[in-house]
């Protein structure tokens, strides 16, 4: 039970925000889908879908894993399946086995890194508010409640920096809306990287377990150096608001384009 607690102080943010914005893309790319048939897919996916397999691709690099075979983008798959990554691993390695958790979760990292990135460049000025903002807010958090509150704080100061009368004359932030909505549209976790995240999730619990075993026999306590570590859970779930703000306009967009097209 130690093991099962400190997991989810650990991961569980990630796996939160994961879900959540998978609900999001779904709703999304439904009402695209209605709205132009596999032409409203595609309007996003060109750029959403490289972005989401190059995660894929870069955590296979780092966790020693031979990549088979990439396709960042294919636009008639006679299958549906718009790309994907196909790699292989010792199974006898701990390490490359526990990748398999990050490799399956990394388009969540890449959409996320990849969206502050966009904000970087083409509003710098919004950039840097955003960051001294949630720099200022961050904290750690020891309850779901904790969690929701800092990540909707972090949402807020990105709304208010993001969408300015200044903003709204600039080129620039409707590219950066366009290419958000895109990334937004692909950032979600397919079935297959859910089912190769969960078998890296399994490794780690495992791991987690022994480390409790070994640290009760030794008479150390490891919550409170797990604690520690989770608290940088803040910086991750503080830009993770980005994902989840932008997922947000991108379903609300989808649905007024929907009502517009079909109504």
């Amino acid at each position: 039970m130690i093991s099962v607690r400190e997991m989810l102080y650990l991961l569980g943010g990630l796996l939160a925000v994961g879900f959540l914005l998978a609900f999001l893309e779904r709703l999304s790319n439904t009402f695209l889908y209605r709205a132009f048939g596999t032409k409203g897919i595609l309007f996003t996916a060109w750029l959403g879908t490289p972005i989401h397999e190059l995660g894929h691709a870069l955590m296979c690099v780092l966790f020693l894993h031979r990549i088979r075979e990439i396709k960042f983008f294919q636009w008639n798959s006679p299958d549906g399946v718009l790309g994907y990554v196909s790699h292989e691993y010792n199974r006898g390695s701990v390490y490359q086995s526990a990748g398999n958790f990050f490799i399956g979760i990394a388009p969540v990292l890449m959409g996320i890194a990849s969206l502050i990135l966009g904000m970087h460049v083409l509003l710098p000025h919004s950039y840097h508010a955003f960051i001294s903002g949630a720099e200022t807010g961050m904290r750690g958090y020891s309850s779901a409640e904790d969690m929701v509150e800092n990540t909707f704080e972090s949402m807020m100061v990105l709304l208010k920096q993001i969408f300015t009368g200044g903003n709204l004359l600039r080129p620039s932030f409707w590219l950066f809306l366009y290419i958000s909505m895109c990334i937004s549209s692909h950032i979600a976790l397919s079935t297959e990287d859910m089912k190769g995240a969960w078998r890296g999730l399994v490794v780690l619990f495992g791991l987690l377990v022994l480390f409790n075993a070994a640290s009760a026999i030794f008479n150390y306590n490891t919550l409170p150096a797990v604690m520690r570590i989770a608290k940088y859970n803040a910086y991750l779930l503080s830009f993770s608001s980005a994902a989840i703000l932008f997922s947000i306009l991108t379903v609300l967009i989808s649905y007024a384009i929907y009502k517009v097209k079909t109504g």
